[in-house]
C-alpha cells in the first residue's frame, strides 16, 4: 500500500480490512452477552474493524461505549431523523436546509457503527443511496447556482475507492458556481490506514479543499490517526473536529480540555463541539445542556482560545446548528454592560460608542 513502507504498518493495514460484523464475531474477541448483542445488533447493526477494536482497554471504557451495542438502545424517546434531514432532502442523497450549502449523501458505510450515529435510519443501508443517486445529485447542485459549498458526508465518503472519491470531486470541482468543498469523515480516526499517499494525491487536487473529523476521545489520538491527519494536512488540507458530547466518553472537564489539546497538537482544529441529536437509542449517551455549558467555561481560560470550539445544538425538526455559550453577561443596559470572566471577576464596559467617546473626553 502506498505511503506505508514498514511491514509493521502493512500488516496493521491488512488487519483493519478484516472487520467485525456479526455478534458471534464480537464475542471472539470480547467479554459480551451475545444475545444481547445479537438483539441489539437486529435494531441497528454492529460494525467495528480490528484497529478501532485495539484501542479498548477495558469493558465500558469510552471507545467501548462508542461502538458495542448496548441494551440501552433498544429503550428510546429519540427520533428516527431527529434533525429533519427528510424534509430538507429535495432529492434522497441532498440535504438542501441552508441557502448558499448543501450536504451530498454519497456513502452508505463507515469504518465502524457509532452507537450515537445521527444516520442511523440510513447507514449500513444500500437502499439509502439508489444507484443513480450520485449522478442525480451532481445534476441538482449544477442546477442550484446558489449553491457554493458542499459537504461530501455519509456514511463516510471516505470509504468509497480512490477511483470513486477522485470522480466524485472532480465533477464537483468542473461546477462553476461550488467555491468549497468539504469532506465529513470519521476515517482518520476509526481507520487510519485507509489515508494513503495515493487518497491525499487524490485529493488535494481539488482545493480548495476542507476536511472535519471526529474525534470524541484523547485515546483515539494514536500514532496511527496522528500520522494520517499528518498527511492530510502537509496535502495542504485544513482539518476541523466535530465533537459529539456522550456520557461515559467524554462529559469529565479534564476529558475534554486535554481531547482539545491534543488535537490542536495533531494539526486539527476543535471547531464543534454538538449537544449529542434526540436520535432513537441514544437517550444513555445524552448529558444535559447545563453540563456542556460547565465544560465551555472550563475551556474557556483554561486553555487556548484554539482549542476552544463552539458548543452547538443541532435543533429538532431542521431548524439547523444554534451556538450557545456560558452567559458571561452579569447586567447590560443602556450605560453599560457588566461581564464576568472566566474565573467570575466581574468588569464594566460602556455599552454604547457614544458614552465611550465622553469617558475617553473625561
Amino acid at each position: 500500500m502506498k505511503g506505508y513502507e514498514s511491514s509493521t504498518e502493512k500488516k496493521v493495514y491488512q488487519s483493519s480490512k478484516a472487520t467485525i460484523t456479526t455478534p458471534e464475531e464480537l464475542a471472539e474477541h470480547l467479554d459480551v452477552d451475545l444475545e444481547e448483542i445479537k438483539q441489539v445488533h437486529n435494531t441497528f447493526p454492529l460494525r467495528i474493524n480490528h484497529y478501532y477494536l485495539s484501542l479498548i482497554k477495558e469493558k465500558g471504557d469510552p471507545i467501548w461505549r462508542q461502538v458495542i451495542p448496548a441494551r440501552e438502545e433498544l429503550h428510546s424517546t429519540g427520533l428516527e431523523d431527529p434533525l429533519g434531514e427528510e424534509h430538507d432532502s429535495p432529492i434522497p442523497n441532498i440535504t438542501h436546509r441552508y441557502p448558499d450549502r448543501v450536504l451530498f449523501y454519497v456513502s452508505y458505510v463507515c469504518a465502524v457503527y457509532c452507537r450515537f450515529c445521527t444516520r442511523k435510519r440510513k447507514v449500513s443501508k444500500p437502499q439509502s443511496l439508489p444507484p443513480d443517486g450520485i449522478q442525480r445529485g451532481l445534476e441538482y447542485i449544477r442546477e442550484h447556482t446558489e449553491i457554493r459549498d458542499v459537504i461530501v458526508s455519509g456514511g463516510d465518503p471516505l470509504m468509497l475507492t480512490d477511483g470513486k472519491i477522485d470522480a466524485i470531486l472532480r465533477e464537483l470541482r468542473a461546477i462553476e458556481h461550488v467555491e468549497i468543498i468539504r469532506i465529513g469523515s470519521r476515517v482518520p480516526v476509526t481507520f487510519p490506514q485507509r489515508i494513503t499517499q495515493n487518497l491525499c494525491d487524490t485529493l488535494k487536487k481539488y482545493h480548495p479543499l476542507f476536511l472535519n473529523t471526529h474525534f470524541n476521545h484523547p485515546s483515539e489520538i494514536t500514532p496511527e490517526s496522528t500520522r494520517a491527519c499528518g498527511m492530510l494536512a502537509d496535502a495542504g488540507i485544513p482539518l476541523g473536529n466535530q465533537t459529539v458530547l456522550l456520557k461515559g466518553v467524554n462529559d469529565r472537564m479534564e476529558t475534554m480540555k486535554r481531547l482539545m489539546q491534543k488535537l490542536l497538537a495533531i494539526r486539527v482544529k476543535p471547531y464543534y463541539i454538538y449537544q449529542a441529536d434526540l436520535v432513537a437509542g441514544t437517550d444513555h449517551f445524552r448529558t444535559s445542556v447545563q453540563h456542556g455549558l460547565d465544560i465551555m467555561a472550563a475551556l474557556r481560560g483554561h486553555t487556548s482560545g484554539l482549542a476552544v470550539p463552539h458548543y452547538v445544538i443541532d435543533g429538532p425538526g431542521g431548524v439547523g446548528k444554534i451556538a450557545i455559550i456560558p452567559n458571561p453577561v452579569v447586567s447590560f443596559d443602556d450605560k453599560e454592560i457588566v461581564l464576568k470572566n472566566y474565573e467570575g471577576f466581574a468588569c464594566s464596559y460602556p455599552s454604547t460608542c457614544q458614552q465611550a467617546l465622553v469617558d475617553e473626553v473625561r
